[in-house]
């Protein structure tokens, strides 16, 4: 929900991509009437609803069921090469040589995939708040604190410098406590995109794509532009049929 001041352009990212078989409904209203919205399709089949509200309140509503898992995302040649350099949030040439002597020697994809995560698992704490919107990999290793975005920009920082293609999801997370956005890493290994989540606040097979890019500069779920508008609330669910998948920190597994 937001209280919109002066009229704005708002970019929703709440849609699951147009990749699995589902049933959805997205709502929105200013002051009780609908406003229009536009649908941009973004790449790896994510999409970007477009709305221009007047001044008021507005609310969105989306909520989807899925039906059946996605085929694992592919990583193609220019995935290397956007994935590998640095990025406004992910300074991989910054931290070149912390990667390379803490991971020196280790070999294998799911042996160096699970060392990274449980090297940054290990070295923070989760502290809601603890970081702000400009916060990058380097500022949450030197605080040892912060959020799944936090986590996951560091991850991607250090697989970047140990030369593994590596990207941010933002995912529907089914078993996160306290409910809400999460954020993931991806990292390319044999082709095919690999999760990566330092946090362990949710089994990564249940994991629901929403948003994929370099880091959290493309994954956000609102942006506004042009005006000016208050968050007054946001509320997530996200559930699976029957019991939450167990999870192994060694196995490879995709958001799917």
């Amino acid at each position: 929900m937001l209280q919109v001041h002066q009229p704005l352009q708002v970019m929703l990212q709440v849609a699951v991509p147009n990749v699995q078989p589902r049933e959805e409904a997205l709502e929105v209203t200013c002051d009780g009437r609908p406003v229009a919205v536009t649908e941009v399709a973004t790449p790896d089949g994510g999409r970007v609803h477009l709305l221009e509200p007047p001044a008021g309140r507005l609310e969105v509503g989306y909520r989807a069921s899925l039906h059946g898992p996605a085929e694992p995302a592919v990583a193609g040649v220019s995935d290397r090469i956007v994935y590998l350099r640095p990025s406004r949030y992910a300074e991989s040439d910054r931290l070149a040589a912390t990667a390379q002597a803490e991971f020196a020697g280790v070999t294998g994809a799911s042996e160096l995939l699970a060392a990274v995560s449980s090297w940054v698992g290990s070295r923070l704490s989760y502290v809601a708040g603890s970081s702000g919107p400009t916060d990058g990999a380097v500022d949450t290793l030197l605080k040892r604190q912060g959020v799944c975005r936090d986590y996951a920009h560091l991850v991607i920082a250090l697989l970047r410098a140990l030369d593994v293609p590596a990207r941010m999801a933002a995912v529907y997370a089914p078993g996160l406590h306290p409910m809400d956005f999460h954020a993931v890493a991806e990292a390319a290994i044999d082709g095919v995109w690999r999760v990566v989540d330092a946090t362990l606040l949710a089994p990564r097979a249940s994991l629901v794509r929403i948003a994929t890019g370099r880091d959290a500069a493309d994954t956000a779920f609102l942006s506004a532009y042009g005006g000016a508008a208050d968050l007054l609330g946001c509320e997530v669910s996200a559930v699976v049929d029957g019991c939450l998948p167990t999870d192994d920190v060694y196995d490879l597994v995709s958001i799917t």
